[in-house]
């Protein structure tokens, strides 16, 4: 059934809300919605209250370290972090208490995707596939989406298909995938991706990027048939916005859980 599914969007050791397809190396180049005056460990901590679990905590770039691992100590193996992650670090986020970990760039190489680092990175982990979530943030090339890496501003070559999501699958217990064009905007999800992703996911699947209000967990619930999980961001109230109250995401879950 469709859940709400928190964030923690970490950039430069705060925690913020940023128009996705402004993020780079550049500076200026960047568009933010929202910084906090809390710490990362703050929202942890509100997620635990509200027992919202499968909240990722996505490091954007350097200098994130640290408040990832505060907001990991302040609930143990209930939230997923991504950002940076490797065959060499995997294993360390899960022993400081991530229940999974998310991985993207990693897996494309020169924009390529590469088979023996997926591997790689499944092996870290022991083999389980229950603390692997692969990103498959993408950007929108006419009827179709590429994933995109590097702060999604570089196009993989791989484009998301039945096809990718079978041969994905085997190696993972989750999908994440942000559109990046649609995230920050406020301006509604993508309606035929999250239409796709439910028929080509038979595992969960959490949907980002667009979400308006509460009344867009409705619409990807009916859209994937309670298939699809979604994340709102920007328009919550605790990250500055207006169109969504948490306390409103958090009873809708109650409701249909």
């Amino acid at each position: 059934m469709t859940r709400f599914r928190p964030c923690i969007d970490l950039h430069s050791g705060q925690v913020k809300q940023i128009v996705g397809g402004t993020l780079s190396t550049v500076e200026a180049d960047l568009k933010t919605n929202f910084v906090s005056e809390h710490a990362a460990a703050h929202y942890a901590n509100l997620y635990r209250k509200a027992n919202l679990e499968g909240a990722h905590v996505i490091l954007l770039g350097p200098r994130n370290e640290k408040a990832a691992r505060e907001a990991l100590a302040a609930w143990p193996g209930k939230l997923q972090v991504g950002g940076g992650i490797n065959e060499k670090n995997a294993k360390e986020w899960i022993e400081a208490g991530a229940e999974r970990v998310i991985i993207t760039s990693y897996l494309f190489p020169e924009g390529k995707f590469s088979m023996e680092r997926l591997e790689a990175v499944l092996t870290a982990l022991g083999g389980d596939k229950a603390k692997l979530v692969i990103d498959l943030s993408c950007r929108r090339s006419g009827s179709t989406w590429f994933v995109a890496m590097n702060k999604w501003q570089t196009i993989t070559e791989m484009e998301i298909t039945q096809e990718t999501i079978k041969l994905l699958e085997p190696f993972c217990s989750e999908f994440l995938i942000h559109a990046a064009d649609n995230e920050g905007l406020q301006q509604g999800i993508d309606v035929d991706l999250v239409q796709r992703l439910s028929e080509w996911c038979s595992i969960p699947v959490t949907y980002a990027g667009g979400a308006r209000t509460v009344e867009d967990l409705d619409l990807v619930k009916d859209l994937s048939k309670g298939r699809v999980d979604l994340t709102i961001g920007s328009a919550l109230d605790v990250f500055g916005g207006s169109g969504a109250k948490f306390e409103d995401c958090v009873a809708w879950n109650r409701k249909n859980s």
